[in-house]
């Protein structure tokens, strides 16, 4: 085990050393740290504990910028074991400054550093609490945590534990910790020089990668970091491929570079990604003018090559849609496709089960027949269980006329397209009966439905409104102050650009819209895209900032459709997973296995 060294100007060699390497990254030699230390009286800033000290020292490159330390009165007594732990005592606090005098002068001194202490929460918690209370902004300081880095780093076999004092004897710091704030911090110094020593050798030499730095990460995955080399430090679409050119998994970033990067050294903790990084021997990138049309490219990429370690979209075209058939006696359905048959239709659902749920919704609020297959005009069948159980109107055997259907066919159409109380009512009057029972299973299956349908409905409402628009035309100022540009047609994303500063934008805005796509309507609530990228452009299209340029059609949902609804389901859902125990969720991360 190596260890850092004593003097300053051996540590600069350190940083020299790592000048050769490609840096995607804010070089660690370049960045200015802020090593902070704090003495207090007890372990809560919430809690009533106040800051004794402030210690820090400044460094850059193997080289001290500066150093702070102040003595700050907490107008409290200091308990005494407080006292003996850190050798400050009331009387020589008397005199000091208080913490509102104290605070931002150490804000000066810290202000465009990254700050580094030694169990970071603890010091950067009671920082920045005295900072809320003082109503002063806090600064976006990124922070290094030398205790976390520490126990991703060494091993059992470097050191028993990662206690300042113990890691200070491990790399050979020059000061001894004593428990005053600015000893802490320069002994804390040393131990980010050998920590950073070690990970030079593990090819961790910017500041991204030593906040993200994981030894789960095996060595076979760092080694390929020389793929991510050649991308753009852009937004775009990444592929990686495997040694037949076949994709393995296809993703989307603001910073291709960065993100692709980050599979081979940062804390990547799934374990197929682990797998896919292994057998990965290329990755591509494409470029793209903006965030959303990468966020597009993706989900039609995914569609196109079925990537197996892409577990999301993978499934886009097999969905299930719930049909209000066109006929005289007219059923529900689930079918698999939509036909111009100028039925009405409810989804896409990515499960038959949700479906089904959905269905079961609707049957228990609309008595129409549900058997399958066509009726005479005037049918002559015996009545069915359900017929017998007043759940179906009973056409097949003549118990209700074409006229009395049709109109509860009308409803069930309206609480498809328009209008969904009819349904929650029901459902909602359904589920109170069974809970003042004490029915509360049966309650929440009634309940699963409605929230089944009502998505459905809210979605299907939002695709059509869509899709039925030939042409819409919106931009958005982005962060660096260009203006980015979409063409949607019939849903789907046909052109994308962000206006050249300087441009003419009602030219660039023509140009942009002569060269897009051509794209030709779909039937029925169907976009001419998958209903996931409409969504995604739909979310696009909602946000804030958003500026309408042309509208081909006219854009609108119902005032009174399923979309106000959501916001008590979705409420209802996020409860339920809060309210699960962490070990039984399905949901969980596995723990990452590297291959080696």
């Amino acid at each position: 085990m190596s260890s850092a060294a004593s003097a300053l100007g051996g540590r600069r060699t350190q940083w020299e050393s790592q000048r050769s390497f490609d840096e995607l990254g804010r070089p660690l030699r370049d960045v200015t740290f802020c090593v902070v230390d704090l003495e207090t009286t007890g372990g809560s800033a919430a809690g009533g504990s106040m800051i004794t000290e402030i210690g820090a020292v400044k460094v850059r490159g193997g080289e001290v910028l500066g150093e702070f330390q102040t003595l700050v009165n907490p107008h409290t007594a200091i308990p005494p074991f407080i006292a003996v732990l850190t050798g400050i005592s009331n009387t020589m606090v008397a005199d000091a400054p208080s913490i509102e005098s104290a605070l931002p002068a150490f804000l000066e001194f810290a202000a465009g550093c990254a700050l580094v202490a030694h169990n970071a929460p603890f010091d950067v918690g009671f920082l920045k609490h005295f900072a809320a209370a003082q109503e002063r902004p806090w600064p976006a300081f990124e922070v290094v945590d030398t205790a976390r880095l520490a126990r991703r780093v060494l091993t059992r076999d470097d050191t028993p534990n990662c206690k300042l004092a113990t890691l200070a004897r491990v790399f050979g710091a020059a000061t001894t910790p004593n428990h005053r704030a600015l000893a802490d911090a320069r002994a804390t110094v040393d131990v980010l020089h050998g920590l950073t020593e070690r990970l030079g050798g593990l090819g961790v030499h910017t500041l991204e990668e030593l906040q993200t730095f994981s030894s789960r990460v095996s060595t076979a995955q760092r080694r390929k970091r020389h793929l991510a080399e050649a991308l753009p430090h852009a937004p775009g679409v990444y592929l990686f491929r495997d040694d037949g050119d076949r994709v393995l998994y296809v993703g989307t970033s603001r910073d291709l570079r960065t993100r692709v990067r980050s599979y081979f050294t940062a804390s990547e903790t799934r374990s197929r990604m682990g797998e896919m990084v292994g057998l990965a021997t290329s990755v591509t990138g494409i470029e793209c003018a903006t965030t959303l049309e990468a966020q597009v490219r993706e989900l039609r990429l995914i569609a196109e090559h079925q990537p197996r370690y892409n577990r999301r979209s993978r499934n886009q075209a097999k969905v299930t849609f719930l049909k209000l058939t066109r006929e005289t006696w007219p059923r529900l359905s689930l079918v698999k496709r939509v036909l111009d048959d100028e039925a009405d239709y409810l989804g896409p659902f990515s499960s038959r089960r949700t479906a089904e749920k959905c269905l079961a919704a609707l049957h228990e609020t609309f008595p129409v027949r549900q058997c399958s297959g066509r009726l005479p005009r005037l049918p002559s069948r015996a009545p069915c269980v359900l017929a017998e159980l007043d759940r179906c109107l009973s056409p097949c055997d003549g118990s209700v006329d074409e006229t009395a259907y049709g109109s509860v066919v009308r409803q069930l159409r309206d609480a498809l397209v328009r209008r969904p109380d009819a349904v929650v009512e029901a459902i909602n009057q359904r589920m109170s009966t069974l809970a003042a029972d004490e029915r509360f299973e049966e309650a929440g299956a009634h309940r699963d439905r409605l929230a089944a349908f009502v998505r459905a409905a809210s979605r299907t409402q939002r695709l059509s409104a869509l899709s039925r628009c030939p042409e819409v035309v919106a931009t958005r100022r982005e962060d660096d102050g260009r203006w980015a540009v979409h063409v949607v047609r019939h849903g789907r994303l046909a052109a994308a650009g962000v206006i050249p500063l300087g441009a003419d934008a009602h030219q660039y805005v023509a140009q942009l819209r002569a060269t897009a796509e051509t794209v030709a309507d779909a039937p029925g609530p169907v976009p001419a895209a998958s209903a996931e990228e409409t969504e995604q452009v739909l979310r696009w299209l909602e946000a804030p900032g958003i500026r309408l340029v042309d509208i081909d059609g006219e854009w609108v949902c119902p005032v009174a459709g399923a979309t106000r609804h959501l916001a008590l389901h979705d409420a209802v859902a996020q409860s339920r997973r809060d309210l699960v125990p962490f070990d039984e969720r399905r949901e969980l991360t596995p723990v990452h296995r590297p291959v080696r």
